[in-house]
């Protein structure tokens, strides 16, 4: 097994970091909802769960895809991230749709204003704040993909916790639908971040294309000695992407000048569309020369 980049430990420090953030902001949240009884609070805190969860997906999905193919996974273990998203999704969607029937079905309660829960709801907000800065900060200094979304998931989390405190402390003033009004605002984008996960990863699990025939078709074309593409078939892998090409060559073409050229297409393939797993099947065509 090969080595674990620098890069590699450097996004696993910061996602570990920032899961232990999110890990004591969940118990914050679930303090301040549980004692003043506020829904919205309550969803935030089931909100702060995905974000504990989505930080044990990441740093699982950098530590275990990276491993090279062996004998069980001779395709690598990038779908070990899919299949971990796609449970994340099933939860998340489980608590969205958990949390709006208790909304709908609870009886109007006035939630309790306590001036320490206010306190460390706020508190939170700025740890929220932090966080997300940090991290988008390490993301653009790493080039890393995979923490830029988490810090843009980190943002969106504050926009939440601002809309949620305002909800509770509303509520708490003699409108307690708008803490119900809010819950279920929560919940709904618990639900809509269920779906563009499960939007994410449902076609790698179904083998949908990761590139158009048309599009690989052309540069493998393109390349001297091809003189006909049989057949183009492309998926993803997790987040890496597989490319089976058949093409045909001159009859002529000696063992070392066919391998060349599929030598070529892998290149061409590599350079201009990302292509990690390629596999190239040379045939001789069915004129002369």
């Amino acid at each position: 097994m090969p080595k674990t980049s620098d890069k590699d430990l450097s996004v696993q420090r910061i996602i570990l970091i920032e899961g232990s953030a999110n890990v004591v902001l969940l118990m914050v949240k679930l303090l301040v909802g549980i004692s003043t009884g506020s829904l919205a609070v309550l969803g935030d805190a089931v909100h702060s769960l995905t974000d504990v969860v989505n930080n044990v997906v990441a740093w699982f999905v950098i530590r275990i895809s990276a491993k090279p193919p062996d004998r069980e996974h001779p395709y690598g273990h990038r779908k070990f991230e899919v299949l971990a998203v796609f449970g994340l999704a099933t939860l998340l969607a489980v608590l969205g749709f958990e949390l709006a029937l208790h909304a709908l079905r609870r009886d109007a309660v006035e939630p309790v204003m306590h001036s320490w829960g206010l306190a460390l709801m706020l508190l939170v907000l700025t740890v929220n704040i932090a966080v997300s800065t940090w991290q988008r900060y390490w993301a653009v200094r790493l080039k890393s993909s995979i923490l830029l979304a988490d810090a843009n998931h980190t943002f969106a989390d504050v926009l939440t916790t601002i809309v949620v405190i305002v909800g509770w402390q509303l509520s708490a003033r003699g409108f307690p639908w708008l803490d119900t009004a809010v819950a279920l605002g929560v919940s709904v984008l618990v639900l809509y971040l269920a779906f563009t996960l499960f939007k994410r990863v449902t076609p790698i699990l179904l083998d949908h294309i990761a590139f158009a025939p048309e599009t690989l078709t052309a540069l493998v074309a393109a390349i001297p000695g091809v003189r006909e593409v049989s057949r183009v078939r492309s998926r993803w892998i997790g987040s890496d992407s597989a490319v089976d090409v058949v093409v045909k060559v001159a009859p002529a073409l000696s063992t070392t000048e066919s391998h060349q050229i599929a030598n070529e297409i892998e290149l061409v393939l590599e350079s201009e569309l990302g292509v990690r797993d390629i596999t190239v099947h040379v045939e001789p065509s069915g004129g002369g020369g």
